[in-house]
Parts: structure tokens; C-alpha cells; sequence
């Protein structure tokens, strides 16, 4: 089989198997892809099966050379790994030449977060008076209440909020359902922003269900959101490059800051790894000494 029906492959394993959104496939794929091109450069081009773990270093060596960042060599490398247990599963390969692969060293990266007060800056910058304003405080009490990825977001259904209960039934990565609380702050909001503004729009056949809608009544888009926060910031005069992730990070930030149980806001976040949720222990020195002068028994 040639390279080609190999990627081709991998792609519909990690579609039908895994489940991965068609963002993720894509970037598997793109990542194969590259290690592909580089097999051309070689004096003889080999296949997958064909592969040695010099070949591999050589081309972690080659992406370096070619100025791709650390960051992006340890996505491909994840990629190539993903790829070499489809081909064990397949068969193709009886040793795993990706074993014994190392990446680059990478640090550990601590994500933007905004304090409570600048969470409410943002928010007190909304213009009530324009028809979409409840809207976007709603989609903001939301995303900090319930730190949801902003394609959970434009996803949430009104058919799964059940604001009796103050949970959400939310879709995420890999179409993962899960549920997650939300406050009686962004509840309340939703409400003033289904009464008065969604009530009112033409809504498009097919988008009855989505909670959040432009004004032509169609799901908003990712994009659409992105947008209203960068000039929501702007308007606020906050220095930080804010997206709707930011709100994210801040939701885990301050309930771990709170005192929030690890394992718990793992589960909120829906990572699958407590270690991604780790990233979020970036406490402030201050809570850390409390903390410490609190528990430790030689205090």
C-alpha cells in the first residue's frame, strides 16, 4: 500500500474509532502528511512499515531545521505516535518505531486568566441597549459560570439546560457528553435573554434548538464570538489578549484558587487527563503561603 492509503486509513480509524472531531482528524492528517514529505526527500523513499527509529529522528531534526517552534514539533510527534498504534492495530508494523521517540523539552506553559474584577469590567461593557446586549451577557455569565469551550457554547441547546437543577448537558470533544453546573447568575441572564430578545427573532428552520442565535436567527458562530469579546476588551481597556478560552481558564483558575477539588474540575473541564487540568494550579503566592500556614502541621 502506498502512503497515501495509509493516511487514508488512519484518517477514517481516527473519524469512526476514535471519534475525534473533524478539526482533530484534520491536524493528525496534516501531521502524517509532513512526515510523508519529508520519506520524498530521502535517496529512497520507504513506507510506514518500512520506518526506523533514525528515520523518525532525522525528521524531528529536519521540521527543526525547516524553524517549526517546539510546541508544533511535540503536536506532530503526538500525531505520528497516534499513527504507529493504528498501524499496530492494523497489522501494518509489529514494532513500534515511536517507542523510544523524544520530543522537544517543552515548559510548561501557563494559560492568560482575568481576575473577578476584570471579569465584571468585561461584562459591565456590554451595551444593554442595543438588541443583542442580553445576548452577549448571557453567552458571557455562561462561559465564566460553566467554562465551557466556545464551540460548546454556540452548540448548547436549549433542550439541554435544565436551569431547575443548575445544570447544563454539554457536547464536547469527541462528542463527550457531560454535565456541569451553572449559577443562578448566568440562569437569570439566559432568561432576561430569551424573553427579550431571542422571543422576538425570526428564528431559521433547523436552528429552533440552539440557545444562542444571531439576529438573522441562526446558531451564532465561533468566529461571531471571538469578535464580541476582542471588542469587549478593547471597550474595557484591558491589556490582555483575551478569547473566549480565557473565560475557561479563569472559571478553573478561581475555583482551584477557592479550593475547588482537582479531580472535580476535571471533570467540569472535560479533560480526560487530570495532568491537563494540573496547568491550572498557577496560584498566586499569597493563596499558596495561606494555604500553607492553614494546613501544614509545622506551621
Amino acid at each position: 500500500m502506498s502512503w497515501v492509503s495509509y493516511i487514508k486509513g488512519f484518517r477514517s480509524y481516527l473519524q469512526l474509532e476514535r471519534s475525534l472531531s473533524g478539526n482533530s482528524v484534520d491536524a493528525y492528517e496534516h501531521d502524517i502528511e509532513k512526515l510523508h514529505q519529508f520519506v520524498q526527500t530521502l535517496s529512497q523513499p520507504i513506507g510506514p512499515d518500512k520506518m526506523t527509529l533514525q528515520h523518525l529522528q532525522d525528521f524531528l531534526k529536519w521540521i527543526n531545521e525547516l524553524g517549526m517552534g517546539s510546541r508544533s514539533q511535540a503536536r506532530v510527534l503526538s500525531g505520528i505516535k497516534s499513527f504507529y498504534k493504528y498501524l499496530l492495530l492494523e497489522n501494518v508494523v509489529t514494532d513500534d518505531p515511536t517507542t523510544l521517540l523524544e520530543g522537544p523539552k517543552l515548559g510548561r506553559k501557563l494559560p492568560d486568566f482575568l481576575t473577578v474584577d476584570e471579569i465584571n469590567t468585561i461584562i459591565a461593557t456590554i451595551d444593554l441597549s442595543k438588541p443583542e446586549g442580553e445576548r452577549n451577557k448571557a453567552m458571557l455569565e455562561t462561559l465564566y459560570s460553566s467554562g465551557l469551550r466556545v464551540s460548546e457554547l454556540v452548540g448548547l441547546k436549549k433542550s439541554n439546560l435544565h436551569p431547575e437543577i443548575g445544570l447544563l448537558r454539554v457536547v464536547g470533544k469527541g462528542n463527550k457528553e457531560r454535565l456541569v453546573p451553572i449559577g443562578s447568575v448566568a440562569i437569570k441572564q439566559i432568561g432576561i435573554y430569551e424573553n427579550g430578545y431571542r422571543n422576538h427573532l425570526q428564528i431559521k428552520p433547523g436552528n429552533e434548538d440552539f440557545l444562542f442565535l444571531n439576529r438573522r436567527g441562526a446558531k451564532l458562530t465561533r468566529v461571531m464570538v471571538f469578535t464580541i469579546i476582542k471588542d469587549l476588551v478593547v471597550r474595557a481597556g484591558i491589556k490582555k489578549n483575551i478569547s473566549p478560552h480565557t473565560f475557561r481558564h479563569s472559571f478553573a483558575t478561581h475555583l482551584i484558587e477557592g479550593g475547588a477539588d482537582l479531580r472535580a474540575v476535571q471533570e467540569m473541564l472535560g479533560h480526560e487527563s487530570i495532568t491537563t487540568t494540573e496547568i491550572y494550579t498557577h496560584l498566586d503566592r499569597e493563596y499558596l503561603r495561606s494555604a500553607i500556614l492553614q494546613f501544614h502541621p509545622r506551621k
